[in-house]
Formats: structure tokens, sequence, C-alpha cells
């Protein structure tokens, strides 16, 4: 038994060392990427097509008026910013009006849906209302939990002068918006583990998916694909709209910008909720992807690896084991997290994140033992596809 523990714990070290590999060999032709891009940013005349930011609210999260404001201080020569909640009362849509009040120079819409249509997926009725009411022809839709730096649009508007392109997305870095050691947690996962897990799809099999905290697409694009309401009864809308631009053939680009996702789940529970969707979610919409990641964990490979050495009396074994999988996790979050999306919080990336890809495994193999999700205060079943339906 513990020989056999003991070799599941080295394949599991081989896989996970070799994801590794994938990724860091991904990274220089990111980087690469990521200069050709500045310098097209900075080069005369500037490719500045007129864009509709389309920012869905749902309730008055923590600094929400500071984050929003990040919106309005773009170095951007023409864009609209609108707004679409599901109530007019809602306290996110205040909170917006408020911001809006301090920059007159950017036009702005406030809108609501009153719950009309009422799809499983509420957002997709805001995102519909919003595109009726945009007036220009390239959309960038952002999450509400989100900060952007003052080159955000032009970083996002830049892809588009290819007439190829269909859609654009961003890789983000984890900021624990009110501290706290799980919002932290939460958000090196976000910095390191998701973007890794984002530039190894890529390099095997292109960009067929977004991201949600920033998407980006032209109107005639989602028009083809049959409007936002295909998105209307899953979860990760983010992963179906990037999939269905895929399938119609424009090219779906991984932008060089890294944005700002702020975690503002700090509580033990919360984060946990939120984590068990995340996994879920992917767990339904990439079955296959989503089964093999659990080869792409480190640390619970080198600690099955030290406990079946150690009770074998292989001390130096057990300790090579574990250090190994500590060395490839570092080295993982040293090279995306930091080079990558810029993530500046070395003990995040040096302490938590070995923690985090141990949590994340657990995380894995929780999404197997139940279909259903707990989002926006109401409980969902997952079906296959990622299609949901309510139970509660």
């Amino acid at each position: 038994m513990l020989y056999a523990l003991l070799a599941i714990a080295v394949f599991g070290l081989i896989t996970s060392s070799v994801f590794t590999g994938m990724v860091l060999a991904a990274v220089p032709q990111y980087l690469r990427e990521r200069r050709v891009a500045f310098a097209a940013l900075n080069r005369e005349p500037r490719f500045a097509p007129p864009l509709s930011l389309l920012k869905p609210l749902h309730g008055a999260e923590p600094r929400l008026a500071e984050h929003l404001a990040t919106f309005f201080e773009q170095d951007y020569p023409a864009y609209e910013i609108v707004f679409c909640a599901r109530s007019p009362k809602d306290a996110g849509l205040a909170i917006a009006r408020d911001v809006a009040a301090r920059y007159p120079d950017v036009p702005v819409q406030l809108l609501s849906t009153g719950g009309i249509p009422d799809y499983i997926n509420a957002k997709v009725a805001s995102l519909e209302l919003m595109e009726a009411a945009a007036h220009h022809g390239i959309f960038v839709i952002s999450d509400s939990d989100v900060r952007v730096t003052p080159d955000y649009l032009r970083s996002v508007a830049l892809p588009f002068a290819n007439p190829k392109v269909g859609g654009i997305t961003c890789v983000y870095r984890g900021v624990a918006a009110e501290g706290g050691l799980w919002a932290r947690l939460e958000a090196v996962g976000m910095s390191v583990e998701m973007t890794a897990g984002v530039l190894a799809a890529r390099s095997l099999e292109g960009m067929q998916f977004a991201l949600g905290p920033t998407m980006a697409f032209r109107r005639q694009t989602i028009r083809r694909m049959g409007g936002f309401k295909v998105t209307a009864d899953y979860c990760s809308d983010d992963f179906i709209l990037g999939n269905e631009t895929f399938k119609l053939g424009e090219a779906v680009i991984l932008s060089h910008h890294a944005i700002d996702h702020m975690v503002i789940n700090s509580s033990f529970w919360q984060s946990m909720l939120h984590q068990a969707r995340w996994m879920k979610s992917t767990r339904f919409s990439r079955p296959k992807g989503h089964f093999g990641t659990a080869l792409t964990f480190s640390m619970p490979f080198g600690l099955f690896g030290f406990v079946a050495a150690m009770a074998l009396h292989h001390t130096g074994l057990a300790i090579g084991l574990l250090g190994c999988a500590i060395l490839s996790r570092l080295l993982l979050s040293v090279v995306v997290g930091k080079w990558v999306v810029r993530d500046s919080s070395w003990f995040n990336l040096l302490v938590l994140y070995p923690i985090r890809d141990l949590m994340g495994f657990f995380f894995w193999a929780a999404s197997y033992t139940s279909s259903k999700i707990h989002w926006r205060g109401r409980k969902f079943q997952l079906l296959p596809g990622g299609r949901m339906r309510a139970v509660g």
C-alpha cells in the first residue's frame, strides 16, 4: 500500500512538473507579445475606435466607488460607460450614479432590467439591455469587482486593429480588497493558478474561451452567435462567449494587459463557496480538461510522497519529493505571478501559493461530490455542458 502511494506521488510530481514546464515554455512568447504591444501603443497614429464599456452591477460591493472611478479616468478619446442592474434601486447603481457625476465629460447610461427577462443567469438580461442601448460597435465587458489603470481601454482596443479578431480577454492578478488570509489565498490562486492554466491552454489549443473580469467583442460577433442570450442558462457565460467566437472562425486574443481582480470574499465560508462554484463550473464547462487538472497540482503529491517515504524509512527520498513539489510551485509563482501578471505581493507568491496549490486539489476533488452551487444568494444545479437550473 505504501509503495502504491509512493508510486502515485512520483507520477503526480512528474505530471505536475511537465505542466510547470509547459507554462514556463509559454511565458517567453507572452512576454515578447507584450513588448510588441507596448511598442504599438506608443506608435502614431494610435488605433482608438469608439468603445462602449458595459458594466453589470449587483449591490454595493466593498470600495465599489473607488473601483468604478478607474474606468472614468481612461486615457482614451471616445468611449461611453453603460451600467445596468436588475432593479433601478440597486445600491451599486446608486454608487455608479454618484461616481459618474464627478466625471461629466464621460457619457454614461444607467439602466435596469426590472428582472425581465428572468434568465437563470440574470447578468445576461443586463447585457442584452446594454447591447441595445450602446452606441458603438465594440463592447468591453467588465465585472464590477475589477480595478484598472488609465491605459486599460487603449490596450483592450489594440487587437481589434486586425479585422480577423472577434474577441479579446485579459489575464488578471488577484487583490484581497479588505485583506484577510482567506481572501489572500483566493487572490494568489487567481494570479498564479488561473493564469498558468490559461497560458497552458493557449499553447495547446489556442484561445477558445474568454475570462469574465474583462472580455471585449465586436457587436457583429455577438449578433452572429445569436446575441448574449446564448449564455442565458450558463454559469460560465465568459467561457461560452469566447468559445462561440472561436466557433465562428474569429480569433480570440489574450491581451498583454493584466488587470486587478478584487477578491471581496473575506470570510472563510464566502471564499470556500466562491472557489467551489468556480471549480464546479469548470468541471461542467470543460469536463475533460477539468479531469486532467488533478495532474497539474504539485503539493498534494509531494505530501503523499513525503508520508509514504517516511513510513518506508526513506528520509532522504521523503525530503526530496516534498522539496521538489515546493520548488515547482515557487518557480511557477514567481514566473507567472511576478513576471506575467506583475503581482507585487511576495508573501502571497512565496508563502501562500504552495498552500493554495494544496487547497486547489481539494477543491478539484470536491467538485465531483455535488452538482449544486450557491450564487447570488440562490442555489442552482449544474447540468452537462455547463447549463444551470434553479433549485432554490
